[in-house]
């Protein structure tokens, strides 16, 4: 019993030890002083061993000490010569008013904000400000001569259409902001920005519409986010694992896109975005499952061709997800379900395969995914050529062998090019690890085996919830006024309200008496 006790304490020690923030890690809060001397210490002292740290001294009007520090790399050295420097120590402007005075009249700078404390310096300094410290004073300046070098605005090449919008999101967080800011012009947009992450400090940014998003999904969304505490953020799909309702699923629960106009379009159904700086995918929450099934093309396309693409769409997505099972099934156990003729000649095509249905099915499977996977590392001159010919060279190659069938070989290719119908690559990835498993069940117990996957599939996706919103809706939650832009597109004079469970108030799209005169315009 001792044992057991000194175990648990020695235990608790070391969880306590590991989750407690290290020293380092904490802010530096002491505040600036007069001592122009001391000032310069304490900055120097936190980034001691930082080369690219640069600390130039000089003489403000020729008798005041001063010194700019700046992080090379970060901030335009030449704007500081031309704007901080060339004014400062040629002009003649007094200190006697304070620095206020100085930033009035000596600063040709845009953005200019005082700083106290040591942290202040250090987190202007880390996002490319330069900070002025002036002998005899207790506050420093901030001043923004940022240089960053930036990506041009460019068209995604994971969500390309052929008609709308041929611009995306940068690794640029202002850019990102302001190519949204083009679309919705209103001072309702709002932004609110906070830091996360001890060590990389990354901007995070969450965009919404006010009167359009529900107060208490503002609130818990931004709770989730200000909840977070790690080292570093690099990426949005940080955020996203740490803020998600379950994370035991391959479902995602949130949308993750690089289009403006997919985001500016959620936002004004009362959605939030987060941007997160130095990526371009914007997060995009609270969504159901058929907003991952949704192409920004159907909403610039003729509602009757986008009605059609959908449902082509839906077709496709159960096939990529069912097809190798259904075969699998049908082979092994059911075969009187298919045509004498068509099951003599799969019959004869398999006489010198030496595995069953289920286990040619897999190495087919497994082949064609690591294909898919070499296709998307390789470089994009040779990705597309090796992913192409060695699905032709390896299928032909098993079929000459007699490891696999041609009719294996057609059914795993007809289930690839199905997956690429879906527009999201985050479920299109969810369907695919979960052909695995209904395969496996179909190789046990047929086409019970594989209803039993399915039926498992729907109760996990219907318990699932976005931030509150149920994951199937509106279907699952039949809310009839909703269904208009899910089994169909209907056309945009029809689209007359905002999805209800993300919108309780501001509703409609468009005013009633033009919806009234166009229906009867229709009649």
């Amino acid at each position: 019993m001792r044992l057991l006790m000194r175990l648990l304490h020695k235990w608790s020690q070391a969880n306590q030890k590991n989750n407690s923030r290290p020293e380092n890690d904490k802010p530096s809060q002491e505040k600036l002083t007069e001592s122009y001397t001391a000032n310069i210490r304490m900055i120097q002292a936190v980034y001691k061993q930082c080369s690219d740290v640069v600390f130039r001294p000089f003489q403000i009007s020729g008798h005041i000490n001063a010194t700019i520090i700046y992080i090379s790399g970060l901030t335009d050295h030449e704007g500081i010569g031309q704007y901080v420097l060339i004014p400062l120590m040629q002009g003649s402007t007094a200190l006697d008013e304070g620095i206020g005075n100085l930033v009035e009249k000596s600063l040709p700078v845009s953005e200019v904000k005082p700083v106290n404390t040591i942290q202040d310096c250090v987190n202007h300094l880390s996002i490319g400000h330069a900070v002025l410290i002036i002998d005899g004073h207790r506050q420093g300046i901030a001043i923004a001569i940022t240089k960053t070098e930036k990506r041009s605005v460019e068209e995604p090449q994971a969500e390309s259409v052929i008609r709308g919008p041929r611009e995306g999101f940068t690794e640029t967080l202002t850019v990102n902001l302001s190519l949204v800011r083009r679309k919705i012009r209103t001072p309702l947009l709002k932004t609110e920005s906070m830091t996360i992450g001890r060590y990389t400090g990354t901007e995070v940014v969450l965009t919404y519409i006010e009167g359009l998003v529900l107060d208490e999904l503002l609130k818990e969304v931004r709770t989730r986010v200000k909840s977070i505490d790690i080292d570093g953020i690099l990426e949005t799909s940080y955020i996203e694992e740490m803020i998600e309702d379950k994370s035991l699923t391959p479902f995602p629960r949130s949308l993750v896109t690089e289009r403006p106009d997919v985001v500016a379009a959620n936002l004004l159904e009362g959605r939030i975005a987060i941007f997160v700086n130095g990526t371009p995918f914007v997060l995009i929450v609270p969504i159901s499952f058929f907003s991952l099934l949704q192409s920004p093309e159907d909403y610039y396309d003729r509602y009757i061709f986008s009605t059609a693409t959908r449902w082509l769409r839906y077709v496709f997505l159960a096939m990529s997800m069912l097809l190798p099972s259904l075969y699998v099934a049908i082979l092994s156990y059911h075969q009187e379900m298919l045509p004498a003729s068509l099951y003599f000649s799969i019959a004869s095509s398999r006489e010198t395969v030496p595995f069953p249905a289920i286990v040619e099915a897999l190495i087919m499977e497994i082949a064609f995914e690591a294909l898919r996977e070499a296709g998307v590392r390789l470089p994009k001159q040779v990705g597309s050529a090796v992913s192409i010919v060695g699905a032709l060279v390896i299928g032909q190659a098993a079929v000459a062998a007699g490891i696999v069938s041609a009719p294996m070989v057609m059914v795993v290719a007809i289930t690839g090019i199905s997956s690429f119908m879906v527009p999201h690559y985050a479920i299109g990835f969810t369907l695919r690890i979960i052909r695995f498993p209904i395969m496996l069940l179909a190789g046990m117990l047929g086409l019970l085996g594989v209803i039993m996957g399915i039926l498992a599939v729907l109760i996990h996706v219907c318990t699932l919830r976005s931030f509150g919103v149920p994951y199937m809706s509106p279907l699952a939650t039949v809310e009839q006024k909703d269904l208009k832009d899910i089994l169909i597109r209907a056309p945009w004079w029809k689209m007359n309200t905002r999805p209800s469970l993300t919108i309780d108030r501001n509703i409609h799209r468009q005013p009633a008496a033009r919806r009234d005169k166009r229906i009867q315009d229709e009649q």
